[in-house]
């Protein structure tokens, strides 16, 4: 056990390792200089030199990018000043002149525009995300395992045919298509009768009560999110299922006189999970990172959002960091999974 998480661990850190090459001298390709994004337009000379080289821009791609590694990494090396002035950190050891030895929490770096720090902005955003992901696996799983069920125990009925069609219209249309027409026909056309609103977030702000919860706002942006998986679920369920219940144990409980519901329930979906649970674990990863439009069209705030608005200001920092702590979810979401399938199905062995 300890062997494969360490294995999986060490895969995981070389992915994130590829992702931060990726990202940082991706995004140093595109046109903008960060100086002047960072002081607007009518900055002067003296002002922008002064910023190139806090930002480290007045030295080699190389050597930013190393700055860069060395900002991000747990274990790290920074001056006194560097360590006071920016970072969340525990003392290791002292070095030669001033510089430390540190363990920090990893630095992002600040934003362009409002010069607060990017892991700042992005774990106030993960809460919004977080929960509109959870709502729509929820959504996906229980109504399509269920589906799934009844369209594997009712096989060949009207009931099987309408599941599996609207599976295959689930998976045809992309979320930001959904997402638009599911806003609009709810939202806007029948917002007298849902009550919906085409965007809102999570909290919302009333000048007498303060901030406040509204858990409508989060109904519409969890089921468009939610449909894609959902499809997926049901498919993968059917098919399961149908392989299952024709296994010789599943004869032999009915022979036993075992109920149809505790058959199905017990024996046969236990041992259908298995590419479920991939699906669920694959896709929730997908829905923390695949959010974006849904989060923009439906004005939720989450990373998502954050990320596309930092895109429209050129806001180079929170989109690295964005796309970084994306990356870093999957690989956490992707170890664990691998870890739940054998606490689902002993028979499989790590």
């Amino acid at each position: 056990m300890f062997r494969f998480l360490l294995r999986k661990f060490s895969y995981g850190i070389l992915v994130l390792l590829g992702v931060v090459l990726l990202v940082f001298f991706l995004f140093n390709v595109l046109p903008g200089d960060p100086a002047r994004l960072t002081l607007g337009q009518r900055a002067d000379v003296t002002s922008l030199e002064n910023v190139r080289k806090e930002l480290h821009l007045d030295k080699p791609l190389p050597v930013q990018f190393l700055l860069y590694l060395n900002d991000l990494s747990p274990l790290s090396i920074h001056t006194q000043e560097e360590a006071k002035g920016t970072l969340h950190y525990l003392t290791l050891a002292h070095l030669s002149g001033n510089r430390i030895l540190v363990l920090k929490t990893p630095y992002l770096r600040r934003s362009y525009q409002g010069k607060k720090e990017v892991w700042e902005i992005l774990t106030e955003a993960l809460p919004g995300t977080l929960i509109l992901a959870i709502a729509a696996m929820l959504f996906a799983t229980v109504v399509g395992i269920g589906l799934g069920i009844l369209s594997a125990v009712k096989q060949n009925t009207w009931m099987d045919t309408g599941a599996v069609f609207a599976s295959v219209m689930g998976i045809s249309a992309p979320s930001f298509f959904t997402g638009i027409v599911v806003a609009y026909l709810f939202g806007f056309v029948w917002s007298d009768y849902t009550g919906l609103h085409m965007t809102g977030s999570l909290y919302e702000i009333d000048p007498f009560a303060g901030r406040t919860i509204n858990l409508r706002n989060l109904i519409l942006p969890a089921i468009t999110l939610g449909i894609r998986p959902l499809a997926i679920i049901v498919q993968l369920t059917r098919s399961a299922m149908l392989d299952v219940l024709h296994q010789d144990y599943i004869r032999t409980a009915y022979a036993k006189g075992l109920p149809e519901r505790l058959v199905v329930l017990k024996h046969a979906l236990r041992n259908a999970l298995n590419p479920v649970i991939t699906a669920i674990t694959g896709w929730f990863a997908e829905l923390l990172a695949g959010a974006f439009f849904v989060e923009y069209i439906f004005g939720w705030k989450g990373i998502g959002k954050v990320t596309v608005d930092a895109l429209e200001k050129f806001d180079f920092p929170v989109l690295m960091g964005a796309i970084l702590f994306t990356a870093c979810i999957f690989v956490i979401i992707n170890l664990l999974a691998d870890v739940l399938y054998s606490v689902i199905d002993p028979r499989i062995k790590l």
